[in-house]
């Protein structure tokens, strides 16, 4: 399974890390000259969570964003709370 949200659809996406050396113009130097650059990943916060998926309770890959957007639905702790559930709804 990929690092990917499900909601929301983010993954690792790629980039730079750049090394300077010098000193800044406003501090009274020449300015800052790039002397490295490496590459890195940006990894988003990615958890793992039981969530409400059509209906079923399901192991599924989501970002901490999507968790607090309010994009996760949690199942109920307890498989007896459903049928007391559905009993005051058709009461």
């Amino acid at each position: 399974m990929p690092r990917e949200c499900a909601f929301t659809g983010r993954k690792t996406s790629f980039g730079r890390s750049l090394r300077y050396r010098g000193k800044a113009k406003y501090l009274g130097g020449v300015g800052k000259k790039i002397t490295g650059k490496t590459k890195r990943k940006f990894r988003p916060n990615i958890q793992n969570v039981t969530a409400l998926v059509d209906g079923k309770a399901q192991r599924i890959k989501v970002s901490t964003k999507a968790i607090r957007m309010g994009l996760v639905v949690k199942p109920l702790k307890r498989k007896y709370a459903y049928t007391n559930q559905q009993a005051a709804e058709s009461a």
